[in-house]
Order: C-alpha cells, then structure tokens, then sequence
C-alpha cells in the first residue's frame, strides 16, 4: 500500500509538470531603445544560445588582421557574417571554479552568482535575461521565450541536482524559466489565436487544485516550497490576463511595423522531432521568427543541455557529445568531438544570415539585435572554465561594432557580468550591479 506522503510527492510532481509545459508570459515594458514620436524605428532584441560540454581550445578562437577577422577552424561558418560577429577570448565567471561538482557549478552563464550545492532547494540567481524581459515585454505578446531540445534529468553528483543541466533562464534566484522542448508548443506561444491561453488556464485551475490538497500533508520546509510555487502560479495567471489584453493590433502602434506579418515556418508536428538536427534547427527558425514578427525580444535557446549527450550520427560520429568531450586528447575521439563543435556553430551561423537578410528599414533584424552563443566550459576535457567560449553577434541597434576580436585574458577584471551589463544597458536596463560586476565592458561600439 502506498503511503500518502508518496501520493502527495507523487500529485505535486504532476502539478509542477504540468507548470514546466505552460508558456511564458513575463512581466512587461519597452525595449531599451525608445520610439521617438515621428521617427519610427525598429527595436533591439536580445537572444542567448548554449550548447553544452564546451569545445576543442584547439580550433576555437579567432584573431584581428588587416582584412577582418581571422577564424580558427570552429568558427569559419560565421564567415558570412563576420563583420557582425565579436570573439570574445578570456571571460569568465570566478564563482565557477571553487569546489566540486564538475559541470553544474558552472551554470551560472547569465547570473554570475554561486550555484547553490543542495539537490533540493535549488539557487542559481535572477538571470541577466529575466530582468531585461521584466522591463521591456510590455508591449510585445509574450514576453520572453525559454526553447530547448532536451528536458531536464533528475540524478546527483558530489551534491549537486542535474537540473541545474537543464535551464539557462532563471526566473527569480530560485525557480528556472519554464523552457519549451516541443517545437510545435514553442510555436504556439508566440502565435496563439486564444485556444491555447484557453487551456492554459484549465490547467491552471487543476495545477491549483492539485497543490492544495496537498497543504495538510507537507512538512514545514514542503510547505514552503509550495508557497513559493503557488506564488509563481498566481504570477502565470496574471500574466495570462495581460496577455489576453494585448493584441498585436495594439503592439504594433508604436510607429514601427514588423517586416515579416506572417509566419514563414509552417506550425511544426506534434512531438519531438526523429531527427536531432532538424530539432536544432527548428528550435532556431523558431527564434529568428519570433524576433522578425516582434512577438518576443528576449529568447535562451539551448541547443542543448549541458552534459547532453546528444548523437551526432548525421555527421559520422559515434558516441555522445558529453562522452566524446572526454576525449583525453584520443584524435579519433577528439575529431568526432570537432564535428560536433563546427555543426552548432554552423545552424548558428544560418539563424544569423537570415536575420542579416531581413530588412527593418536602415537596418536589418541582425544589426538591432545582440545574439549570444556560449558554452558553460571552455575545454571540455579538463571541465575548465576559467573563460568560456563566446560569441556576440550583431549591432544592438547601431551600439556594437562587429568584426572585431577581444583578448581579456590578461586583465584583472575579466568578469563576464560586465558583458552583460553592456548588454543590459543596451537593452534599456540601467544598473549599477550585476552579478559579481560593477562596471560595463567599454568599447564595443
């Protein structure tokens, strides 16, 4: 016979899975850059995509030359682009080395702040994304979109939960940003005729249900947690509400139209896609059709998650990403490692040509927008991350200067939390602080 607390685990894990499915609809405002009466102009969008278990030190990286930048053999797809790209070699986040726990410790990317060692009562940090989308998704239909290819797994290792593997966006210190796997969800958050908020709110309404039957059977510290979870339950019905209240008739009054009215990409099938490779990709169409159509200005995309070991047999390689990180300089190994590394690069690379290829006026979507591609490792092998793997790519509206290499490595002050406070000003967020940084990278115009 089963015990009630089992039940009780049992009801709440339905209820938070049932959470983890629903769509985003963050707290809301204008993007960083104002409209000024009578000068329309198109707004700045923000995305980050990761891809886990680092990369091969021996081919990433690129240096300044009289013609442009020079890439190493990784980043050649990124040749179409490259007077819109910055390499960024030496950045860091000093959190990340201290201690156990291999690749979870380092998934701090967009908070810089300490993982927490627990495998309950998970920490990460208010996510430099979140509070960007917290002040400027008012007038767009959803504020900021969380995608992916992979779901969380639940284990343990030197005291760390592996769903800290799973999520980028983290919503507040504590809760991840719901992120959407399934290509064919992801697309109708961004473009529902009103069944879907329909439902949600059904599912809304059993989710509470669910949670409250269990107030009676939990411990104080159980307690807590559904305290806390019933108080972002309440946040994704207002959010619904706003939604509901925005069409895109009024999100587009202000002076700038989208160049793109209709979506390019037909409504993908239900499920995860057979092929790994067309979920990449389809998970980047998605990214680039959100930010053309202006439902979204901030989206995480991962790639994949850290520590996946996803398969690139498409490619010839035998053996999973994660296991072929460990390659202990084997060469067949650390080829198929390679492979793995230049393939994400190039879907990047792609996602990036069509947002260069798309007008807004004097600019194209690329030369508005500030998109990120970053690893939580540097080499893969020894799990270092004392810098980490990154790329900008794009204008931020007229504010970033492409083409250009950046060495850090050798500067006392090599925090990756002032990127993002370049970043976060440029998208209309004015601040102090971030992280453990204090101060903005110059230089990037």
């Amino acid at each position: 016979m089963k015990s009630s607390s089992q039940f009780s685990r049992r009801q709440f894990l339905r209820g938070a899975g049932i959470m983890l499915g629903l769509p985003w609809f963050e707290s809301v405002s204008s993007f960083g850059a104002p409209v000024v009466k009578g000068t329309p102009q198109a707004p700045r969008r923000l995305g980050i995509c990761f891809f886990g278990n680092g990369v091969n030190p021996h081919h990433w990286g690129a240096s300044n030359s009289p013609g442009g930048l020079e890439f190493l053999q990784t980043l050649k797809p990124l040749e179409p682009v490259k007077t819109k790209v910055m390499v960024f070699k030496g950045l860091w986040n000093p959190s990340t080395v201290a201690g156990p726990g291999g690749h979870y410790p380092k998934m701090n990317i967009l908070s810089g702040l300490k993982v927490k060692q627990t495998t309950t009562d998970v920490e990460v940090g208010l996510t430099m994304d979140q509070i960007i989308a917290n002040k400027i998704g008012q007038q767009t239909p959803v504020a900021s979109l969380a995608i992916g290819t992979e779901g969380p797994k639940y284990s343990t290792d030197s005291g760390y939960t592996s769903l800290y593997s799973a999520y980028l966006s983290w919503s507040s210190p504590t809760t991840p940003a719901p992120k959407e796997i399934y290509p064919q969800q992801a697309f109708d958050q961004l473009f529902d005729d009103g069944s879907k908020r329909a439902r949600d709110k059904s599912v809304l309404d059993l989710v509470m249900q669910d949670a409250s039957s269990l107030r009676g059977k939990l411990s104080r510290r159980d307690g807590q947690k559904l305290d806390e979870y019933l108080t972002s339950v309440r946040d994704l019905e207002q959010r619904i509400e706003r939604s509901e209240k925005l069409s895109t008739a009024e999100a587009t009054t202000r002076g700038w139209q989208p160049s793109v009215k209709t979506p390019w990409l037909a409504r993908p099938a239900s499920g995860i896609p057979a092929q790994q490779e067309e979920h990449v990709k389809l998970m980047l169409d998605i990214m680039v059709l959100a930010f053309q159509m202006d439902r979204t200005r901030v989206v995480t995309n991962m790639l994949t998650n850290d520590l996946s070991n996803m398969n690139f047999g498409f490619l010839g390689v035998k053996g999973g990403q994660h296991e072929l990180s460990h390659h202990a300089n084997d060469a067949d190994r650390l080829a198929s490692y390679q492979k793995g590394n230049e393939y994400m690069v190039k879907v990047w690379s792609e996602a990036l040509q069509k947002m260069e290829a798309t007008n807004e006026g004097e600019r194209t979507l690329l030369d508005n927008s500030m998109i990120m591609l970053t690893s939580s490792l540097y080499d893969g092998n020894a799990h270092d991350s004392t810098q980490l793997p990154l790329i900008l790519a794009g204008g931020g509206g007229g504010t970033l200067r492409g083409g250009r290499y950046f060495d850090y490595s050798k500067d006392p002050n090599r925090k990756l939390c002032r990127l993002h406070l370049a970043m976060m000003e440029r998208m209309g967020v004015k601040t102090d602080h971030f992280g453990d940084a204090d101060n903005p990278l110059p230089d990037l115009a």
